[in-house]
C-alpha cells in the first residue's frame, strides 16, 4: 500500500508513522506544508491513501486540491471536535481525531482495505468544508479538576499542576503546593484533555508541565531526566523512544 502523511507538526507525523508501522503499513513520505505538498504531488505518482491534517503551517490543506488534481483516498487526522466533522462523515471520508488512538487507526486502515473506494467516489465539497473551517472553534482543554476528599470537594486548577502520574492503578495530580490528589481518570484520558503545548507525556507513568520543569539532565541509555519544581517522590525519566519528540516539544 502506497501511503503518505501530510502533517505540519513533525513529531506528530513521526508518531503516526510509527503507529502505522505497528500495523504493517509503511508511510515513507511525510509532507509538512501546503507548498511542499503541491510540489510533491506535481512531480510524483499519487499514493493510494493520504493521512491529511487540516491546518498546516502555511494554510488549510484544502488549498492543495485547488492547485493539483488528486484522486487518492483520504483519511483526515485532525484536532477538530466530532461535531465539526459531521461533514466528512456525510462524504464517506474517514477521519481520526487527535491524539490518534491505535485501535481507531487500525479500524480506519481495515475499512480502507475492505472497501478501497474508487477515485470517482471521493469527491468532496472542499469549498463548503473550507468555509466551515476558516474560523474554527478553538479546541477547549481541561481547565480544572474537582476532587472528592471525604465529604468535601476541592477544585484544582490545571495551571497548578506540575505533573500527572500513575501509581498502584491510580492516576494522581501533583501540584505546585507539593500535594498529590487522586483523579478519577487514566493518563490516556488526560492526554486528550490537556493542552499539548503545555503538557507532554514523557513516559508511560508521567505527564509533565513545561512550566514546572526546573532542569533536564542526561540520563543513562540515551534518556533524559526531568527535574520538577517540587516533585521528588521518584525520578521522572523521558523514555528513550520519546526523547526526540520531547526535544521538539520543548522547542516548539
Amino acid at each position: 500500500m502506497n501511503v503518505i502523511i501530510i502533517e505540519d507538526e513533525k513529531p506528530a507525523a513521526r508518531l503516526l508513522q510509527r503507529k502505522l508501522q505497528k500495523i504493517g503499513v509503511e508511510a515513507g513520505t511525510m509532507l509538512h506544508s501546503v507548498e511542499e505538498a503541491i510540489e510533491w504531488f506535481s512531480n510524483n505518482a499519487h499514493p493510494e491513501l493520504i493521512f491529511l491534517d487540516i491546518q498546516l503551517s502555511d494554510g488549510l490543506s484544502f488549498e492543495i486540491f485547488e492547485v493539483v488534481q488528486i484522486d487518492s483516498a483520504i483519511i483526515f487526522t485532525t484536532a477538530y471536535d466530532e461535531y465539526a466533522l459531521r461533514a466528512f462523515k456525510l462524504n464517506s471520508i474517514d477521519y481520526l481525531l487527535k491524539p490518534i488512538d491505535e485501535d481507531d487507526l487500525e479500524i480506519a486502515i481495515n475499512k480502507y482495505r475492505e472497501h478501497r473506494p474508487q477515485p470517482q467516489n471521493l469527491s468532496l465539497d472542499f469549498e463548503q468544508i473550507k468555509r466551515m473551517l476558516v474560523n474554527p472553534i478553538e479546541k477547549s482543554y481541561k481547565k480544572r479538576f474537582t476532587i472528592k476528599m471525604g465529604q468535601r470537594l476541592k477544585v484544582v486548577n490545571v495551571d497548578d499542576a506540575e505533573c500527572f502520574f500513575s501509581e498502584n492503578k491510580g492516576t494522581y495530580i501533583h501540584t505546585t503546593e507539593n500535594r498529590d490528589y487522586l483523579l478519577e481518570c487514566t493518563l490516556e484520558q488526560l492526554e486528550s484533555e490537556l493542552d499539548p503545548a503545555k503538557f507532554y507525556r514523557v513516559s508511560r507513568k508521567y505527564v509533565v508541565s513545561i512550566d514546572a520543569i526546573k532542569d533536564i539532565v542526561v540520563y543513562t541509555n540515551s534518556r533524559l531526566k526531568v527535574i520538577l519544581l517540587t516533585y521528588n517522590e521518584d525520578e521522572v525519566i523521558v523514555s528513550r523512544e520519546r526523547v526526540s519528540d520531547f526535544r521538539q516539544w520543548l522547542g516548539s
